[in-house]
């Protein structure tokens, strides 16, 4: 058994996604505020802790019209009609899917959707619904009745401005604010597998009950699954507090300090606690701490005896009193009630035979306290689950002793971790947690993992197809619209394991790239494109607006830029890609580019992705709105390759330079600049070819044979040795790539935050070629 995926909707910025589930390990990723938390808090109410809604948890576009169902009941009282209302379009639900082979059917009987079931997928609906329509509908009119009597005898007026004096309701959202819990629970709905349908352009389109459905008279996962959950607040190296619990404060994710110590009592006490049905095994330690309890005893009697009796000599006891003694109670768990129980030990250098250094657990690093922590945790949750030890012998309060599921969420495990330590832990988790005899390989005990995560070393070191990309969704040209995410299953990106899909793959295992979590990619040929340009981007004040953004800067040839055009689509990321015009002649061989010579790119980013176009003179006078695509979310890629250069070299007076690649680009862009340049390798070949040539046509070939043979990555750090260089500006090509991906980060910073009209969307999605957009 198994969960399938689940759809979470009207919860936050998860308006309607599906989210599948790996039968192993699942990886949530995504750039900040893209609604990853959102999930992982979704599974938490939902499965975990039923009691901690808040109004902060309803989609933002639901709450005007969830506000016009209380004017309407208003309006009801007065007289008025109200329609009906069907509350399951507002509030938030969490479906889940499992998957149960036939010789668990038994387990699963109390969900089966009919009798007749076909082995399909078994639904489960939890709705956060009123708990009694009648009670919550005569409560708000009572309260507003209530506020509305006070401001009349009081004769007070309602003031000015856009937030007028009122009292406490102004609105159904702030009555809700303060009694939702009072008023809404969850309940658990059955769902029909024939009315399941797919995702359509990454948006989950989940089964509407009717009204009259009903909802199941127990909690449908008691015995089926069971759950445990390391959250991003562990609390290690501080103390925290939690609140009084009082709906006003609204959500706190706080938590007790959890300490090292406090998790091994609490293991101790589960599966080791000798006094807990003792086993011949425990007799030993049994007598020890007899023998100890003992002495102990008679040392305390002996200690207070003096003091006793001078209690004695003021009259206490008397002869009704009961009289005091002393006795010695000893037991394990006692030791690790203390802080001081949990130390490390200090490597000594020539340390003398038995003596050994020892520090308390808080005086380790926090980040090696939240890995021992966290794995200690997993260790935890797997033999709670498996009933190992004492647990074992503990009275059954379910049907089933074991679930045959075990889910564990894990919530920003990177915590205080060095990045090593992050690959460490999620390599090593999931293998924790199935570490016992019964599991391991096995299929009938399942357990699912799922991670979220803002770390780039976490998201590599995790299989591809685990990932969960949860992206940010421009908010719809429409009023009272607000932000909202979308979930993409990287598995599913390149479809069957294609050329294309194992070459990204294995590109993304070696680059350690941070595409998961970034605003936009730039995308460059080679090393002297990957050191020089960011350098040029941080240090000039034109392109100070990147510098603000999460950019993910890959190193990747022009030969295969293009492989990355599904998944760069899937993300959303706006791209430039930095690439070389690379000619050559019809036979293949390399070539110097001129114009009129019947010459072609060589380059198959150029080719086959924008502008998709062969010919060297045609890509020569390519306008930039051709260089650009854009698909129909607005998310637009761009590809930079040299363009001619208007210069005065020699005997050519504002004459038209063409450059090649990168290098000779910077030159032409940099004439006087090279001409100085200390330096050996290509900077001295540069020099003597500025000296030597008398003009472009013959600084060309020179430039042309000096690279083929140059190490470019060298001339690249001779560059940054250089005292002139911020004398150096970029070729044009780069500089009008640059400034668009500036204008597309700008005008999606808008969207989001939905500053845009639509017709400037209208207008913006016209303005260039559209590319198909990839359905996640």
């Amino acid at each position: 058994m198994h969960i399938d995926f689940i759809e979470v909707a009207n919860f936050r910025k998860l308006l309607a996604v599906r989210i599948d589930i790996s039968k192993t390990s699942t990886i949530f990723v995504g750039a900040n505020n893209s609604g990853k938390t959102s999930a992982m808090v979704a599974l938490r109410r939902f499965l975990v802790d039923h009691g901690n809604f808040s109004i902060n948890d309803f989609t933002l576009c639901h709450w005007t019209t969830i506000d016009a169902v209380g004017k309407a009941w208003e309006e009801e009282a007065d007289g008025t009609g109200a329609p009906d209302f069907d509350w399951g379009s507002v509030v938030p639900f969490l479906d889940v899917w499992l998957q149960v082979p036939e010789k668990q059917l038994h387990l699963a009987q109390k969900i089966l959707p009919t009798l007749d079931w076909d082995g399909s997928a078994i639904g489960v609906r939890l709705r956060y619904e009123p708990k009694k329509l009648e009670d919550f509908k005569r409560e708000y009119l009572a309260s507003r009745s209530a506020a509305k009597a006070v401001m009349a005898t009081a004769a007070i007026a309602p003031g000015e401005g856009t937030e007028p004096f009122s009292l406490w309701p102004k609105s159904m959202i702030e009555f809700l604010s303060r009694r939702l819990r009072a008023m809404f629970e969850v309940k658990a709905y059955l769902l029909d597998p024939a009315k399941l349908e797919d995702p359509g352009n990454g948006e989950a389109k989940p089964q509407s009950l009717s009204v009259d459905s009903e909802a199941l008279s127990s909690d449908p996962f008691k015995g089926l699954i069971r759950i445990d959950e390391i959250s991003a607040q562990r609390g290690l190296g501080w103390n925290t507090s939690t609140g009084s619990g009082d709906e006003d404060q609204g959500d706190s994710s706080a938590r007790p300090s959890k300490r090292l110590s406090t998790q091994l009592r609490g293991y101790y006490a589960q599966h080791l606690d000798p006094f807990d049905q003792p086993e011949e095994k425990d007799l030993q330690a049994l007598q020890a701490l007899h023998s100890a309890r003992v002495q102990f005893g008679r040392q305390l009697s002996n200690s207070f005896e003096a003091a006793l009796q001078e209690l004695e000599a003021i009259g206490y006891p008397g002869l009704t009193d009961p009289k005091l003694t002393l006795t010695a109670d000893l037991r394990p768990l006692d030791a690790l009630t203390h802080g001081s129980a949990v130390h490390y030990e200090v490597p000594t250098h020539l340390a003398e035979g038995g003596f050994i250094n020892r520090l308390p657990e808080d005086s380790n690093g926090l980040g090696y306290q939240n890995l021992v922590s966290m794995v200690f945790a997993l260790m935890s949750f797997r033999d709670k689950w498996m009933r190992v030890g004492k647990a074992s012998k503990q009275p059954l309060t379910e049907e089933i002793s074991v679930p045959p599921l075990h889910l564990v969420l894990v919530e920003e495990p990177e915590a205080h971790l060095h990045a090593q330590v992050q690959q460490v832990f999620i390599t090593h988790a999931y293998s924790v947690l199935r570490r016992h005899e019964h599991l391991g390989d096995k299929e009938a005990l399942r357990t699912q993992m799922i991670v979220s995560t803002h770390s780039s070393h976490l998201a590599h070191e995790a299989d591809f197809a685990s990932l969960r990309y949860f992206r940010r969704m421009p908010v719809n040209p429409v009023k009272g619209s607000v932000p909202v995410s979308r979930v993409v299953n990287l598995s599913r990106i390149f479809g069957t394991e294609d050329e294309t899909g194992r070459f990204v793959k294995r590109y993304l295992k070696v680059t350690h790239c941070d595409l998961f979590f970034a605003d936009g990619a730039i995308l460059v040929e080679g090393p002297a494109e990957r050191i020089l340009v960011p350098y040029m981007v941080r240090n000039r004040d034109k392109y100070n607006y990147l510098t603000r953004c999460y950019i993910t800067w890959l190193e990747i040839g022009g030969s295969h830029a293009h492989r990355l055009r599904s998944l760069l689509a899937a993300l959303g990321l706006n791209t430039l890609v930095i690439t070389d015009l690379d000619a050559k002649w019809a036979n293949g061989s390399n070539a110097i580019p001129r114009r009129d010579q019947d010459l072609l790119t060589r380059n198959q980013t150029i080719k086959s992705w924008a502008p998709a176009e062969e010919s060297l003179d045609l890509l020569l006078d390519m306008k930039p709105e051709s260089l650009a695509l854009l698909d129909p979310s607005g998310v637009g890629v761009r590809v930079a390759y040299q363009q001619p250069i208007s210069t005065s070299f020699g005997t050519d007076t504002d004459a038209e330079a063409i450059a090649n690649t990168f290098e000779d680009a910077l030159v032409y862009s940099n004439i006087d600049f090279f001409k100085t340049l200390e330096g050996i390798g290509l900077a001295k070949k540069f020099r003597d070819a500025l000296s030597a040539a008398t003009n472009l046509d013959e600084l060309a070939s020179k430039l042309h044979a000096d690279l083929a043979k140059g190490d470019k990555a060298e001339l690249a750090m001779t560059l940054l040795e250089s005292k002139d260089l911020n004398l150096l500006v970029l070729p044009g090509y780069i500089d009008a790539g640059l400034k668009w991906l500036i204008e597309q980060l700008k005008r999606k910073e808008d969207d989001v935050a939905g500053k845009m009209p639509s017709s400037s969307i209208q207008a913006f999605n016209a303005a260039a070629p559209a590319v198909p957009e990839v359905n996640p």
